[in-house]
């Protein structure tokens, strides 16, 4: 009797919805959505009920988490269900999609054409791609800078802790530590550390799967997948991987639900062991917009920071960047050079290609300490223009007439607090510096700076004289 309730296709659609509709409130909409949703009744074989999933992904996810309660709500509804298979079916979409056959053969095609030697020039991803399922992920990764290795990275007192972290991750396939998160300010080599862990590990085991990609990209997949109702070939790229590198993630701020999808994927990874690979220009718990159960999942592993520069640094850096470019760099070059532009590396080696350029173009002309100034004179004097912390302490100091030895004492009197916050906002907004870095400054940590700024950023929306005289202090400080 129970048999041919089965059988009744009416019957069994009802107890499929009533179930679902249950499950719906248990695990929630998301979830529900995410992975119970594409479900779809198959055959029912003695005793076994059979239900379709898209993806093998899918199944071994909805095994693990979800089939044990299935089993026994339908047990209770229907006695003659005594098992639940979960059989992959892949389903045919309305639009083309990566899983339909047409894709395949495309992806086939592709696959099978030799690529190009220049993997940076030609455009195409960090992922060699030896079958289908490669090719799949090549579609999300970047290029990779063929400069950006091991052997070009200089290593100093500033970055030496965060490379060792990254070459242990690159060289080993079992870290004591997952996910690695790397940050710093602009220009302080995080992007080079990840592009030189995917080349290693890619020369170690070109059978690994690896996806780099920016925070911005990863939300732009996600986005078009919701629109295209392709979700599902969305999860199975990027929970199939086996290591997975985010590069600037601060991006995802203020985007929940882009967060919510990366914070699955990401634990998705963790659990089965797959190694993830972080980059930020703030630590986890700095980030701004960012859900506390994500930023909670981020600092979890190793959090690498990357120190401003020192002089020693930028002298090395200049002199392997010269090496590489086969030319003869001068000692008081290179050293008028490093004390000159200390802002960050990529304005570093900018100069010293403009150096170089100028000598080549005026048929090898000879490098030396008055050509470079003469040459590199209009961005000398934008950094001799740059506002100092210290600067910002005097000008706010004597326009609010305190002493700068008051601003960064211990004083809570609103006629000193206040003073001091603004001072903090200005050195936000007119330096380089790190919020540490601004913190330090006042003795203060950087949550203080943090503070600060948001305050003084919400009364100059209300109050218009304090805002005035900030506009005014910083038209001081610009001059």
């Amino acid at each position: 009797m129970a048999e041919e309730a089965i059988n009744n296709d009416n019957s069994v659609q009802d107890q499929w919805g009533q179930i679902c509709s249950q499950l719906k409130n248990e695990v929630g909409e998301t979830a529900f959505d995410s992975w119970l949703k594409p479900l779809t009744l198959g055959s029912f074989n003695d005793g076994t009920m059979n239900i379709c999933v898209p993806t093998r992904f899918m199944r071994n996810w909805v095994i693990t988490h979800y089939s044990d309660r299935i089993h026994k709500i339908w047990e209770k509804k229907n006695p003659a269900i005594k098992n639940i298979n979960f059989v992959v079916q892949a389903v045919q979409e309305e639009r083309p999609s990566l899983y339909n056959p047409t894709c395949r053969s495309l992806l086939k095609k592709i696959t099978s054409t030799p690529a190009p030697q220049n993997v940076y020039q030609s455009g195409i991803s960090a992922v060699v791609a030896n079958n289908n399922d490669t090719a799949l992920n090549d579609t999300l990764s970047v290029p990779l800078n063929p400069q950006y290795t091991f052997e070009n990275f200089v290593v100093g007192k500033t970055n030496e802790f965060a490379y060792a972290a990254a070459r242990k991750v690159a060289e080993s396939r079992n870290v004591s530590f997952n996910p690695l998160f790397l940050y710093s300010g602009v220009g302080l080599g995080k992007t080079h550390l990840m592009h030189a862990i995917a080349w290693h590990i890619k020369q170690q085991d070109p059978s690994r799967n690896i996806v780099y990609l920016s925070a911005e990209k990863f939300m732009y997949k996600f986005v078009r997948a919701l629109r295209y109702k392709d979700t599902t070939a969305f999860k199975e790229q990027f929970r199939s991987v086996d290591v997975l590198m985010v590069d600037d993630v601060q991006f995802m701020g203020g985007k929940d639900t882009t967060q919510e999808e990366f914070f699955y994927t990401f634990n998705s990874l963790i659990e089965e062991g797959r190694q993830i690979i972080i980059s930020a220009d703030k630590s986890p718990a700095d980030l701004e917009g960012i859900e506390t159960r994500l930023k909670s999942r981020l600092g979890c592993g190793l959090v690498a920071d990357i120190h401003p520069t020192d002089f020693d640094l930028r002298m090395g850096i200049l002199n392997n960047k010269a090496q590489q470019l086969g030319i003869e760099l001068p000692v008081k070059v290179a050293e008028f050079l490093a004390q000159k532009i200390t802002s960050n590396i990529r304005e570093l080696e900018g100069a010293l290609r403009r150096v170089i350029a100028h000598s080549q173009l005026l048929n090898d002309h000879e490098i030396t300490l008055d050509m470079t100034q003469d040459v590199l004179k209009d961005m000398l004097r934008s950094f001799d223009k740059r506002t100092t912390i210290d600067e910002i302490q005097k000008k706010v100091a004597e326009h609010f007439n305190i002493s700068v030895k008051e601003m960064q004492s211990s004083r809570r009197a609103r006629t000193v607090a206040r003073p001091r916050q603004i001072a903090m906002y200005l050195a936000k907004q007119l330096t380089s510096r790190s919020l540490p870095e601004i913190g330090r400054k006042f003795d203060r940590d950087h949550t203080t700076v943090m503070h600060a700024v948001r305050k003084v950023e919400e009364l100059m929306v209300e109050d218009t004289s304090l805002a005035e005289s900030i506009e005014t202090l910083r038209r001081v400080l610009d001059a």
